[in-house]
């Protein structure tokens, strides 16, 4: 084990061993390296002010994500390149981005600046002199995360465009990765700052051993949760286990009639695998879960380990019969993912235990599903409701039907008696009607800033019809119109995930 952090910034390799494990990235650039173009707005991954591009080396290729500094931990930056708006120029010429940012009159007070030029270089480096045009969506997609108070978006996305009309800037991927091919560890990190240890194992046997080792350790993914312990509630946080570098749980597998997803997936991988198979249900999903620097960072395994009430993925997996696969120094053990939910913020997860992978069913002939999402923005804004609908419909008869919903209750939960309601019925008006105010007996939600619990009951009602609309089997609402995404759902490419 060896205890430096080590990353490359601004055409050097850096080490350090003297930071707290939980100093965030942003505190690192703006108070250590006084490098003051990353700006501090929220410091919760709201604003984007903040937004930098990190590098790193996976199968013999860099990737490239803009993330929110401010919910990055040092340790976890480790055999990392970082890129700022320092690095784009040092004085004239100026980079494509920043000079169509000029062109365009696309700053005001200038604030927010450096993360949009930093989200729109993220956006560039996928590009190439073949690639399509822009299009607005993906425009969109890129600046999700990045908040603007004066200038307006109109400028901004007008720059957008104009970069990619200015010579271009190509950016030396195969020397970085040569750079990041030295930073590369076999063995486990352990950082060590005033008797508080930051492990980064970097295999399963690894991980369940340090687990075993430090039950009482904080178990730490992407950090867009507990980031915020940091940065807004000044928690002390004890040891933490980094799972980010373990290679077992950073895999996508097909099996059989299952798709295994490891816990430190990316969501952004993560619902990039999944609407490959339903690309109908969960493309809006995907683009509308946060932004797209959260979704760089967290990890689909986080949210469902949270367990937050309100947590966007849920809903769908318990709705698809998803379970959860836990494994420790003693074995692996499998369960439904509704049963993991114990009550609020509790969960069936034993001390030495660590979520390893969601296996989640892949469609079938006859299954109908849809997942939706009410929220006071459409982008990087938390559910009020979020709804899953699944059943198998043969002859105009329902059967296997799983409903859940987010936001209505202490845990992600199943509408158990609007289930009962549909079951082995004929899918007609009278069955929805029955289910609708079956509803009403599931859930007590409760009223808060997103939504009243009047307004919670409704729209679930509203979600369940809408669900009869588009599945009826006569004059069913065509789904493509009514979900902007579906019509692109083929993300195969890099440039489409953007």
């Amino acid at each position: 084990m060896s205890g430096l952090i080590r990353y490359f910034f601004q055409g050097q390799i850096h080490e350090a061993d003297h930071l707290p494990p939980t100093r965030t990235l942003l505190q690192h650039l703006r108070e250590d390296l006084h490098c003051t173009g990353t700006k501090e707005g929220c410091a919760e991954g709201d604003c984007g002010a903040c937004t930098v591009v990190t590098g790193e080396l996976r199968d013999g290729k860099v990737e490239m994500k803009s993330v929110n500094a401010c919910l990055q931990l040092m340790p976890t930056l480790d055999g990392k390149a970082i890129f700022t708006v320092e690095d784009l120029s040092q004085g004239a010429p100026l980079h494509p981005v920043q000079q169509a940012m000029v062109e365009c009159h696309a700053s005001q007070c200038g604030f927010c600046t450096p993360g949009f030029v930093m989200s729109l270089w993220d956006l560039y480096l996928q590009r190439s002199p073949e690639s399509a045009p822009l299009q607005r969506k993906q425009i969109d997609i890129a600046l999700s995360g990045n908040l603007c108070r004066c200038t307006g978006y109109r400028p901004i996305i007008d720059a957008a465009h104009r970069m990619e009309e200015l010579p271009r800037q190509d950016f030396d991927q195969a020397e970085l990765a040569a750079i990041l091919a030295g930073l590369v560890r076999s063995e486990t990190l352990e950082y060590v700052y005033q008797g508080q240890h930051f492990f980064v194992p970097r295999t399963m046997s690894e991980l369940v051993r340090l687990r075993a080792a430090h039950p009482q350790a904080c178990l730490l993914a992407g950090g867009t949760d507990i980031g915020l312990w940091v940065t807004k509630q000044f928690r002390e946080l004890g040891n933490i286990i980094y799972l980010g570098q373990v290679k077992e749980l950073r895999t996508v597998t097909e099996l059989h009639d299952t798709l295994e997803i490891g816990a430190a997936v990316t969501l952004d991988d993560a619902y990039r695998a999944l609407c490959q198979y339903y690309p109908q249900e969960l493309s809006e999903l995907w683009q509308r879960f946060a932004s797209l620097p959260i979704r760089h960072a967290g990890t689909l395994g986080g949210n469902v380990a949270n367990g937050s009430p309100i947590g966007d993925s849920m809903p769908w997996l318990i709705a698809l019969g998803s379970r959860i696969v836990l494994k420790s120094a003693d074995g692996e053990r499998e369960l439904a993912l509704e049963d993991f939910y114990l009550g609020y913020q509790q969960k069936d997860l034993r001390p030495t235990e660590i979520v390893a992978a969601i296996r989640i069913p892949l469609p079938h002939t006859g299954k109908i599903f849809r997942t939706y999402k009410l929220a006071k923005r459409f982008d990087q804004d938390i559910s009020a409701v979020c709804a899953a609908f699944s059943a198998q419909l043969q002859n105009g008869i329902l059967s296997k039907v799983r409903i859940a919903f987010g936001g209505m209750a202490a845990t992600p939960k199943r509408a158990t008696h609007a289930e009962a309601a549909l079951e082995q019925q004929i899918w007609n008006e009278a069955t929805l009607q029955a289910a609708m105010q079956a509803l009403s007996e599931d859930y007590a939600p409760l009223s808060d800033m997103r939504a009243s619990a009047e307004y919670r009951l409704q729209t679930a009602q509203n979600l369940l019809r809408r669900f009869w609309l588009e599945t009826r089997a006569d004059d069913a609402l065509p789904t493509a119109l009514l979900n902007p995404f579906a019509a692109a759902a083929d993300t195969s490419s890099a440039e489409e995930s953007v």
